[in-house]
């Protein structure tokens, strides 16, 4: 039996079934989570490099349109072991493919030699927009300013994540 709707618009007979919630949902599109990717590690990896190198945490996304942003949630824990007692300049970011997104930095006072600062960083969000519907790849990397230190991501096994949300624009 068809529901009956009353009102000033001329509709006064749809079938059942006949909108669906897809139906109503691809007409507020803006802002709704469209897919979500997990990526984690527990490799550790160590640097004293003064250069930008991966720590091995990243994960792979594929936009469904040019206009979608991606929101990157990373839970990274970053550690620092230096020879000398003196401060240690740790920089920490999150690239798209090639392309830098967002950094933070830190100065490390390691006032005891060859002991371990601990937690260095943990927490890295940023929202990209990347304008393309192919695979986009986003990591974590990491480096020093001055050397005479080791910088640790994923020290003793511990885990990291990376989560990429698709967010529609």
């Amino acid at each position: 039996m068809p529901t009956e709707i009353s009102g000033s618009t001329g509709v006064n007979k749809i079938q059942d079934g006949t909108v669906v919630a897809a139906d109503i949902a691809s007409s507020v599109d803006l802002g709704k989570v469209l897919q979500v990717i997990y990526g984690t590690t527990n490799t550790q990896v160590t640097t004293g490099q003064t250069s930008y190198v991966d720590t091995g945490l990243s994960a792979s996304i594929t936009p469904s349109a040019t206009s979608s942003k991606v929101l990157i949630l990373v839970s990274q824990n970053i550690n620092v072991k230096t020879d000398t007692s003196s401060e240690r300049p740790v920089y920490w970011n999150i690239v798209r493919d090639s392309t830098q997104l967002v950094y933070a930095g830190s100065e490390v006072d390691t006032n005891t030699t060859n002991q371990f600062r601990g937690d260095v960083f943990n927490g890295l969000n940023f929202l990209d927009s990347p304008n393309t519907t192919s695979a986009t790849t986003y990591k974590t990397q990491f480096k020093l300013t001055a050397q005479q230190a080791d910088i640790y991501a994923q020290n003793n096994s511990t885990n990291s994540t990376i989560i990429l949300m698709e967010i529609a624009g």
